[in-house]
C-alpha cells in the first residue's frame, strides 16, 4: 500500500484498539502526505516500510514520542498525556508538524527502528495459557518458559504478575509488582499452585535492554501517550524486570529454535505474541517445521508446550487474536481463548 493508504489503515487500527490520540494524528499525517507535505519528506527513502508488517507509521510516531520523553519538544509535550499533556487535535496536528520542518533528523533516526513495546497486557494470555497445563497431564515438571520475539523479556516474568479475573479472584505471584485488573472473562481457570520456572530463555533480532536507560525510553516511547493504563503497566513490569535477570539472546527466530533443545525432567513452554506475522513466509515455514520436530522428540520425561497468542485475519478488516495451545506428547492443536491487541482481556473458551 501507499503511504496515504498506510496512515489510514494505522488510524482506523488505533481507533479500533483505543488511542483517539494517534487516530486523528495519523489521519492528519495521511492528510499530509496526500497534498505533498512535510509527513512526506521526512519519511523520504523510508517508504518501503508502509507494508503493515512493518508498521512505518508507528516507528514514525514512536520517534516523535521519544522526542517528547526525552523534553527535546516542549511544545509538542503540552499535547502528549504521557507527560503531562492534553491532546487536542489542531494544536497538536501543528506542533508535530513544526517539529517535523524543524528537527527532521532527529525524527528520521529511529525510523530502521522497528516498534517494540513489550507488551506487558498479553502476559494475560500466555500465563492464562500456561494454568491450563495441568488439566492436560502436563503439570507436574518444572516448566522452562521460552519465548520467541521477546524483546526485553517482561512477559518471561509473567508468573511475578497478578491477575484478576471477572469475579475478582486474583492469579499469579502472592507479591506481584505488576496487577492486570479484568485480565481474563469467560470460562473460569483454575491456579496452579505447584507451578515452578526453573529456566527464562528468550531471543529477538533487536533485544531491549530494560535495565537502561535506552531501553526503558524504547519500551515507552512506542506505547501510545494517550493509554495511560498501557504506560503504568509498563513502569510496574519494568520494576518487576529490575529484581529478576532473564537471558535474552540477539538471535533471529529460526537460528534459535534450530538451537533449542528439550531438557529432561522439565516441560519446554514455547510460547510467543503477536510476533509471528513480522517473520517471513519462509522463515514462518522453517519455524512451524522445527516446532514440529521439536513436539515429536517430547516423552512423558520431557515435554514441549507451544503457546501462542496471534492475529488471524478472518475477513479484510476484521483481526482476531486467537490464543492456541499444543501439548507434545500428542500434539492436538486447541483453540482456548481469544483475545485483543494489547492482551487485556482474554476470553477463554
Amino acid at each position: 500500500m501507499d503511504l496515504t493508504e498506510h496512515f489510514r489503515f494505522q488510524a482506523r487500527a488505533c481507533a479500533d484498539m483505543g488511542s483517539p490520540m494517534y487516530a486523528e494524528l495519523l489521519h492528519r499525517c495521511a492528510d499530509d502526505v496526500s497534498s505533498g507535505g512535510v509527513v512526506g519528506d521526512v519519511l523520504a527513502g523510508f517508504e518501503r516500510l508502509s507494508g503493515t508488517t512493518s508498521a512505518l507509521a508507528l516507528r514514525l510516531l514512536g520517534s516523535v514520542h521519544r522526542l517528547v520523553l526525552e523534553r527535546r519538544a516542549d511544545e509538542l509535550a503540552m499535547y502528549y498525556p504521557s507527560v503531562g499533556g492534553a491532546w487536542e487535535l489542531d494544536g497538536g496536528w501543528e506542533a508535530f508538524a513544526r517539529l517535523l520542518r524543524g528537527r527532521p533528523e532527529d525524527v528520521r533516526e529511529w525510523l530502521d527502528r522497528p516498534p517494540q513495546t513489550n507488551e506487558v497486557g498479553r502476559s494475560a494470555a500466555l500465563y492464562g495459557g500456561l494454568l491450563h497445563l495441568p488439566a492436560l497431564g502436563a503439570g507436574e515438571l518444572p516448566v522452562r518458559l521460552v519465548e520467541i520475539g521477546a524483546s526485553a523479556g517482561l512477559n518471561l516474568r509473567a508468573d511475578r504478575f497478578g491477575y484478576l479475573d471477572g469475579a475478582g479472584r486474583r492469579f499469579g505471584s502472592d507479591d506481584p509488582g505488576l496487577v492486570l485488573a479484568d485480565a481474563w472473562r469467560g470460562r473460569s481457570l483454575e491456579p496452579w499452585p505447584g507451578l515452578a520456572v526453573a529456566e527464562r530463555l528468550g531471543s529477538d533480532v533487536a533485544p531491549v535492554d530494560a535495565s537502561t536507560t535506552e531501553g526503558r525510553l524504547v519500551l515507552t516511547a512506542y506505547v501510545w501517550p494517550d493509554q495511560r493504563v498501557r504506560l503504568e503497566r509498563l513502569r510496574a513490569a519494568l520494576r518487576v524486570a529490575a529484581g529478576l535477570a532473564v537471558e535474552i539472546r540477539r538471535q533471529d527466530a529460526v537460528s534459535f529454535l534450530q538451537e533449542l533443545r528439550l531438557r529432561e525432567g522439565t516441560t519446554t513452554v514455547l510460547w510467543h505474541s503477536v510476533m509471528w506475522q513480522y517473520l517471513t513466509p519462509e522463515d514462518r515455514i522453517r519455524a512451524a517445521t522445527r516446532i514440529e520436530a521439536l513436539g515429536a522428540e517430547a516423552t512423558p520425561s520431557h515435554r514441549f508446550v507451544h503457546l501462542r497468542a496471534e492475529p488471524v485475519l478472518d475477513l479484510p478488516d476484521d483481526v482476531r487474536f486467537l490464543v492456541r495451545l499444543r501439548s507434545w506428547p500428542g500434539g492436538a492443536e486447541r483453540v482456548i481463548g481469544e483475545t485483543v491487541g494489547h492482551g487485556v482481556p482474554t476470553t477463554w473458551l
